[in-house]
């Protein structure tokens, strides 16, 4: 039976909170790997030790709220968008207890943090190394992409009894994409699921990192067992953080070559890959939204490819070396770079500011594309586009023929057309949050005497909204966001938070309707 609320108020915010108290509380598991990894290392453990006390009591408090929630679709929104703003808050006490470095400061360690758990991989730290800030807080920032992947609810969902009823709710209003298909009978198995193969993943990309590093092949000198550990946490994300300040730059192409694959992987509808170990192998080709993607993905490299070697990617002239170094180079650099921008993985392979207009401009479009429904990645994605160009192909035959019934169809199916229509209203409101946010960044820049080059500020907006981290100029892959004023930094952290959210969870909170009617 629903407990009745306040008669104006038609959302039980005790219930939602509560639940925020029981993910902030469980929060204390993650962090006991950087604390194990602080004492392996003879680090401080304070930052850890004092923040799981944190989380362990402010989750306790906050569950107290109301000790048996009732969780509807209104309180699931208020829950999702209230939990990743809480992550992202008590994200920030190991960088502020360490007291290390331009992530000491409230605002900087709010942006590392939001950026960190919506895989963002935008970054405001300062001597990006492991003999500057510890092996544990470095880990950590890499943990929080991990975990802010395949969604923190989704984890919560898989793991915790309390959230299995009003669970498919809440993976909708967090899983990227139109919606999270149901894979198995119970929402709570389709989560373990998802996780399982997010897991697989990660250990199978860490395993081929081994092997390319110094202990076996040797292919990848600088390639230690930390740094193995360290990245497929944000590979498989879509989140870009490196404890390397050179990015990918600093590791040999067979260490790049490796991660490629992985990021494709990690902007793919995981549900595909379930299927497939189920036996159906060839649901890959039968899926319109893969055939795009990976359409789209050869495209934009091929592109990419023939620029560089042609040198016209390049704003300065390349060095001369032999035609196979240059054919590899051109085409590990183009692959890698699309699929790190489209994905929103963030990587970078080299400093892709040192190339020509026309190529950051081919990135700068990728970064408007995304990945698939139901992957780790970022943007407006691939299915939306799909559909969004096969209701424009109908409207044009309407034209021609009036009188005919012409449904959208996806994956051999009729869509709703309220579907198609809520597909429309989120890109609309997507590219207009873009738009305000260039405008409103370009401002708080320019009055906290920040001046901001036009393609900075672009891809700066476009880069948070749609989580995908560098973008060029100031903001290029080898920089980052410390020299924006504080100002700035809040306008970036709301945009990443909305745009890992998909906009309509938050928004959807400042209507009326949502909380009276």
């Amino acid at each position: 039976m629903s407990r009745s609320v306040t008669p104006t108020l038609r959302v039980d915010w005790r219930a939602s909170v509560s639940l925020v108290g029981t993910v902030v509380k469980y929060l204390a598991v993650p962090l006991s790997i950087p604390l194990a990894v602080a004492l392996y290392y003879a680090e401080p453990v304070a930052p850890f030790v004092g923040t799981i006390a944190l989380v362990l009591a402010a989750g306790f408090g906050l569950e107290r709220l109301d000790p048996d929630p009732d969780l509807g679709a209104r309180e699931g929104f208020l829950m999702v968008a209230m939990t990743w703003l809480a992550v992202g808050l008590f994200g920030t006490a190991p960088y502020l207890i360490a007291g290390n470095g331009t992530v000491a400061s409230p605002v900087n360690a709010l942006f590392e943090s939001m950026s960190g758990f919506t895989t963002t991989g935008a970054t405001v730290m300062n001597n990006i190394d492991t003999s500057y800030h510890s092996h544990a807080i470095m880990l950590w920032r890499q943990l929080s992409q991990w975990l802010g992947g395949m969604g923190i609810v989704v984890l919560a969902v898989a793991i915790l009894p309390e959230l299995s009823v009003g669970g498919a709710q809440l993976m909708d209003a967090e899983a990227p994409g139109p919606g999270i298909e149901k894979l198995t009978p119970r929402i709570r198995s389709t989560a373990r699921v998802l996780w399982l193969a997010y897991f697989g993943f990660t250990v199978l990309e860490f395993l081929l990192l081994v092997a390319v590093g110094p202990h076996v092949l040797d292919w990848a000198p600088n390639m230690t067992l930390y740094n193995a550990v360290a990245h497929p946490l944000t590979t498989l994300p879509t989140g870009g953080f490196s404890p390397e300040a050179r990015s990918i730059e600093a590791f040999s192409a067979a260490a790049q070559w490796v991660i490629i694959p992985f990021m494709a992987v990690a902007g793919t509808n995981f549900a595909l890959f379930w299927k497939a170990l189920r036996g159906d192998w060839r649901v890959f080709g039968r899926d319109s939204e893969f055939r795009t993607y990976a359409g789209a993905m050869a495209v934009l490299t091929a592109i990419l490819t023939g620029l560089l070697f042609s040198g016209l990617g390049l704003a300065e002239t390349p060095t001369i070396a032999p035609i196979v170094d240059q054919v590899e180079d051109s085409v590990r650099h183009a692959v890698f770079q699309t699929l790190a921008i489209v994905t929103t993985t963030g990587y970078a392979s080299m400093d892709f500011n040192t190339w020509s207009a026309p190529a950051k401009y081919v990135l700068l479009f990728g970064m408007f594309i995304g990945g698939s429904a139901g992957s780790t990645g970022g943007g407006i994605k691939i299915v939306r586009w799909l559909v969004i160009f096969k209701s424009i192909k109908r409207e044009l035959f309407s034209t021609v023929h009036p009188e005919a019934v012409e449904p959208v169809r996806l994956a051999g199916r009729s869509l709703d057309e309220s579907a198609v229509r809520g597909i429309h209203a989120f890109t609309l409101l997507y590219l207009s949050i873009f738009f305000v946010g260039t405008v409103l960044l370009f401002c708080t820049a320019w009055l906290g005497g920040y001046e901001l080059a036009m393609l900075d500020g672009i891809s700066a907006a476009a880069s948070a909204v749609g989580n995908v981290g560098p973008g060029f100029g100031d903001v290029g892959p080898m920089n980052g966001y410390v020299q924006f004023p504080a100002t700035s930094k809040l306008l970036l952290i709301f945009l990443m938070w909305v745009g890992r959210l998909e906009i309509l969870p938050v928004f959807v909170l400042l209507t009326t309707a949502y909380w009276r009617s």
